[in-house]
């Protein structure tokens, strides 16, 4: 079973408890690496300038603590950290039906609207994950109550 590097429970360890929840959760069935969680001043600006955010500080929610937003990679061993764009779309399926089984909401970088269309972005992040909410869902069966 796959587990995370300390650098990378570290990084996960600065994040709000429901991205902690479902990365945790992932890590047991699909390799990846944490890559930021909690996102400081200089390096919020740094991503802005380069590129890598579309945020000033402390416009993004990596800005907060704990962090509203993470950046999560799939790991594959003898590769390392994957940015192919197919390898990260098969991993959002994956976070996303771990993270709909949990109740929780998030929002992935590769698709924000959550149309499903990957061709209709204008910035993509693929490695990016955010809550919507930091309230859980309940699933319910159907019938009257």
């Amino acid at each position: 079973m796959p587990r995370f590097s300390n650098k990378s429970d570290l990084k996960l360890d600065t994040c709000h408890s429901l991205l902690q929840e479902l990365f945790r959760d992932v890590i047991k069935e699909y390799d990846c690496a944490i890559l930021r969680g909690h996102r400081g001043r200089r390096l919020q600006n740094i991503a802005f300038k380069n590129g890598a955010s579309t945020k000033k500080w402390p416009d993004s929610n990596h800005n907060v603590m704990p962090s509203l937003a993470v950046d999560a990679a799939p790991y594959i061993k003898g590769k390392g950290i994957i940015e192919d764009r197919g390898q990260c779309a098969f991993f959002a399926a994956k976070v996303k039906a771990k993270a709909a089984e949990l109740g929780i909401q998030v929002r992935w970088g590769g698709d924000w609207d959550g149309d499903g269309d990957l061709t209709d972005q204008t910035f993509n992040d693929l490695w990016h994950w955010e809550l919507i909410s930091t309230e859980k869902t309940t699933q319910t069966s159907g019938g009257a109550t």
